[in-house]
């Protein structure tokens, strides 16, 4: 096990001033430990993995010295491009080091959506020509940094779970928003028609939908539960509420997922969807990664949408507020925002989904296909 000051060390004195990427609970002591660590304007969280990428370049184009970036292994697959197509030798030439926490490694018991990431991220990262090693002392920390150096080009330290000692982050940004995320997503989800769908984005809020239903004896049916593809919530939402115009598809969103891919709002408001309901769930945290910071407050979740082309965005944060929003919403026609800034926190006890990734995909589509009671289409909403 190595301790995370011992990492960080050997990463400064290697040469690298900069760190960035986006959270993983693999790396989720490290992370906090750089967080609390690095002087602010030296650790980047970035809105997702490819970004981080091109802060690296873009360091490394400043100061000749390479960067660290951090991601889970499922966000390999947005760095494909920036990193064959500007840091590869062939191309820039740009040396950055990525640390890849290694979910779903075959043999280690993970959650479904790890698994065939886990299965292929050797050789995923065998394909992209990127030398890697699996990290177990710090001195591979230097050895990968200095042949980033000599190749000009980025090279990978992979993370096994357990790999990092336990640290805990102190610099947590805590907010006064008095309703946490499941209290907020109850009031939702009990406002729904019988005849309304919901897809769900990846992490805790998935989680506590399912416990919501299965309290409520409610079934899941009605919810796909995005338990992968993070950031990509809105547009499955999208896909669904375009081939089914009698009901309302209700996205339940959270804000590092939101950020990951903002551009969705556009192409959204493009289509104009009128049965489109995005409820964003922003406690300001990656809070199932670890709690590390988003931007979520910095931004301006509601005038984004609204400069993107959404008919209606609105913000709500007490039970009062959250109450009139959601009897709001009966009347409008979408796409529509509504932002819920929630506060950070979870059950200890908060369990995973107990069906597959595919039974809950039949369910859903057996829901889907069952001709809806309640006809919403845009004619009969008002603006």
């Amino acid at each position: 096990m190595i301790d995370v000051k011992e990492a960080y060390d050997a990463f400064t004195a290697s040469g690298i001033s900069l760190f960035t990427g986006v959270p993983d609970s693999l790396l989720k002591n490290i992370c906090a430990y750089i967080t609390d660590t690095a002087p602010a304007n030296r650790h980047i969280i970035a809105a997702n993995e490819g970004n981080a990428v091109g802060i690296a370049a873009g360091h490394y184009l400043a100061t000749a010295e390479p960067a660290l970036v951090y991601m889970q292994n499922s966000g390999l697959g947005n760095t494909v491009n920036p990193l064959l197509s500007l840091a590869d030798e062939k191309v820039y030439g740009i040396p950055m080091v990525l640390l890849v926490g290694w979910r779903g490694e075959p043999g280690v018991h993970d959650e479904p959506q790890h698994v065939k990431q886990g299965e292929v991220t050797p050789a995923l990262l065998e394909a992209m020509q990127i030398p890697y090693t699996i990290l177990e002392d710090v001195g591979q920390i230097r050895q990968q940094t200095e042949l980033a150096m000599q190749r000009k080009a980025p090279t990978a330290l992979v993370v096994r779970k357990g790999t990092f000692g336990s640290y805990t982050l102190r610099n947590a940004r805590a907010n006064a928003n008095p309703m946490s995320r499941e209290e907020a997503m109850r009031l939702v989800t009990d406002s729904l028609r019988s005849d309304d769908v919901v897809v769900s984005t990846t992490g805790k809020l998935s989680r506590e939908l399912f416990e919501h239903r299965e309290a409520r004896h409610q079934g899941h049916g009605h919810d796909f539960l995005t338990v992968g593809s993070m950031g990509h919530s809105s547009s499955i939402a999208l896909g669904i509420a375009l081939e089914k115009p009698e009901r309302r598809v209700f996205c339940f969103d959270g804000d590092g997922a939101f950020i990951m891919h903002t551009g969705a709002l556009g192409v959204i408001a493009a289509a104009k969807p009128a049965n489109f309901f995005h409820i964003l769930f922003n406690n300001n945290a990656h809070e199932s990664v670890g709690g590390q910071p988003t931007v979520g407050y910095a931004i301006d979740a509601v005038a984004i949408a609204e400069a993107s082309g959404y008919r209606h965005a609105f913000r709500a944060a007490t039970r009062e507020e959250i109450a009139e929003a959601l009897q709001r919403l009966n009347g409008l026609q979408g796409p529509v925002l509504l932002e819920l800034r929630v506060n950070v926190g979870s059950r200890d006890d908060l369990g995973r989904p107990t069906t597959t990734p595919t039974k809950n995909k039949e369910a859903f589509m057996q829901e889907l296909a069952r001709p809806a009671a309640t006809d919403i289409m845009p004619h009969e909403i008002s603006n």
